[in-house]
């Protein structure tokens, strides 16, 4: 905070003016101040009841000047600030005007004020807005610490509701209430009557001075209003052995429900108790029954597996035995002409040299996986459907026969086919005499091509000629 240099003792002397009128001061309002420190100070003072009082800034203001202005409009309770943590400056104003200090845990950002300001002037009503960033801080600060004590605030108004104390007397009231005092204990010292005599020994000695002056029927009356208090002091000492009795009970009932209460504590940590252990034995039971269903699983798998491959067991032993009989032949089926099937049937069915393939579906199928059969040096290809043309061209470069499963007679036996083995041989030599066939057109065709580009060359006339 940035003040102009002034007097020292002018300073002082405004603090003392508010520290010690204590007789003007209490015809005063408690405040609320929000204080924003700076070159630019700004100054916001609500009351007790979240009412706008005051808002101020001015550059270069000095200390006593602020100290004026504020006590110009009562008596503070509570310095406000915006930032985090108190400036040094905020904490020597509140010393000086012998209040607390309200800071937030953090510091607003601007808009947060801004939407704290505007949302509360109208809640309230109020015409008084801030005329700039400093008023606005300010008053953001003094609205956050009202808001913070608006229940406990709001909860006094209501006790002394029907107390009939006075405005002042309730502001008392709060600003005792914020300085940490109790609300009854601060109630009761606003309350409080000078020791004195009380309203019975004024009567009593107001009579005995006058009853030289008394005549007979004001004496008459003055017995008759002695008697009624007489009546009503006893009717208040019976209405006062009544509510003792009742006290007396009801200190009886608060000690056998108190001696229930802890009976029922008792029963609830035992419930709870159990209930944690019956949690404990479901948790351990379902750990042991999952464990079970994984070892079923995993059984059922095993299980599945070993089945597998028995199956493929007794297929390669049928495969076996019509190797060695020379009659017919095993056909090894492949799902699809792509790589990844390829890969499964060579593990599961041991592909190698000599063995004839069957392709379920030749889709995905090209030269490269025509490739991969030709180099475990298969003896033929049986294909289902369509085989494409680099496929075809790749088998054929290579001389593998490369038959169609719709023109010869396969039996299927589980997992495998199985062809006759004079059949095979048939349709190999079939298939290889048509490949040399269509082979020497080919190469025929490319010969009388050449002979032709060659007279054709011949015939040319050169240059020179």
């Amino acid at each position: 905070m940035v003040y102009k240099n002034v007097d020292k003792t002018e300073e002082i002397e405004n603090s003392n003016l508010f520290l010690n009128s204590k007789s003007s001061q209490e015809r005063q309002k408690w405040l609320i101040v929000g204080f924003d420190p700076g070159l630019t100070v700004g100054i916001a003072i609500l009351d007790l009841s979240g009412n706008v009082i005051a808002t101020k800034s001015c550059k270069e203001m000095a200390r006593a000047e602020v100290i004026k202005f504020i006590i110009g409009h009562g008596k503070t309770v509570l310095i406000a600030t915006d930032v985090y943590p108190v400036p040094k400056n905020v904490r020597k104003l509140a010393s000086t005007l012998n209040s607390k200090i309200y800071s937030p845990s953090k510091t607003f950002t601007v808009s947060s004020k801004t939407e704290l300001v505007d949302s509360y002037l109208n809640e309230i009503s109020s015409d008084n807005y801030p005329a700039n960033a400093h008023e606005r801080d300010a008053l953001a600060a003094a609205i956050k610490t009202y808001k913070h004590y608006q229940k406990k605030l709001q909860q006094i108004e209501r006790r002394t509701e029907k107390l009939g104390l006075t405005p002042e007397e309730v502001d008392e009231v709060k600003s005792m209430v914020i300085r940490d005092r109790p609300i009854t204990s601060a109630i009761d010292d606003v309350l409080k009557i000078p020791e004195g005599k009380d309203d019975l020994e004024v009567q009593i000695e107001e009579m005995e001075n006058n009853i030289g002056s008394i005549d007979e029927e004001k004496l008459r009356a003055i017995e008759e209003s002695a008697k009624k208090l007489k009546q009503k002091i006893k009717s208040q000492e019976r209405q006062m052995a009544y509510l003792k009795k009742k006290n007396k009970l009801l200190k009886k009932d608060v000690r056998h429900y108190k001696k229930k209460t802890s009976k029922l504590e008792d029963k609830i940590e035992k419930l709870h108790y159990e209930y944690s252990k019956d949690i404990l034995r479901k948790k351990e039971i379902s750990s042991k029954v999952s464990l079970i269903k994984g070892l079923q699983e995993k059984y059922t798998q095993e299980r599945a597996l070993r089945e597998k491959l028995e199956e493929n067991l007794r297929s390669m032993k049928e495969i076996r035995v019509m190797e060695l009989s020379e009659k017919a032949v095993p056909v090894k089926i492949i799902e699809s002409f792509t790589r990844e099937k390829i890969k499964e049937a060579v593990n599961y069915w041991t592909i190698k040299k000599g063995d004839v393939v069957l392709l379920s579906s030749s889709e995905g199928g090209g030269s490269q996986t025509a490739s991969m059969l030709i180099n475990m040096g298969i003896k033929a290809a049986i294909f289902v459907d369509k085989m494409s043309h680099p496929a075809e061209e790749e088998f054929e470069k290579n001389m593998v026969p490369v038959l169609d499963a719709n023109k010869i007679d396969l039996e299927m036996i589980d997992e495998f086919a199985v062809i006759d083995k004079d059949i095979l041989d048939d349709e190999i030599e079939n298939w290889k005499t048509r490949v040399k066939t269509r082979q020497n057109k080919e190469e025929k065709r490319q010969l009388l091509k050449m002979i032709d580009e060659y007279r054709a060359q011949r015939r040319r006339p050169s240059n020179g000629d």
